[in-house]
């Protein structure tokens, strides 16, 4: 049977996708492993992420442009874009929509320190200051 083909990037695929997204611009597979390489021990071969890399670019995760007899690899999607997506994807599946039950596993998992705390606080407040705006504007039409 074959296996679906995934939405969301893999951690092999995520991982690259953190490397590209720390960068200031284009990367060569090369320029990626040697990032991989700084990561993991034992190292990774160049095929191996030639290959992952080609197979993101296949999967639209990746945007690729020769460069001389190589190519130049960017992310297709910012950051928070794909983080947001995934999350998503996390929040439906795993929670059935409930972000508080998702946001009580993830205290539960991370231990955040009182500074992380209270910048959640902040969010919190913010996003319900936002909300309360959103309400008074949809009221008045």
């Amino acid at each position: 049977m074959v296996r679906p083909r995934a939405e969301h990037p893999t951690p092999g695929e995520l991982e690259i996708l953190k490397i590209l997204w720390d960068r200031d611009g284009p990367a060569t597979v090369r320029d990626v492993l040697a990032e991989v390489n700084r990561r993991h021990e034992p190292p990774r071969a160049y095929t191996s992420v030639m290959s992952l890399m080609n197979v993101m670019a296949d999967k639209g995760l990746l945007r690729r442009t020769p460069r001389g007899r190589a190519f130049a690899y960017v992310p297709a999607s910012p950051r928070e874009q794909t983080l947001r997506s995934m999350l998503g994807e996390t929040l439906e599946r795993a929670y059935q929509g409930s972000a508080s039950l998702l946001v009580a596993h993830l205290l539960d998992q991370s231990t955040p320190s009182a500074e992380e705390l209270d910048r959640i606080r902040a969010l919190l407040d913010g996003y319900e200051s936002r909300r309360a705006g959103e309400a008074r504007e949809g009221g008045d039409s």
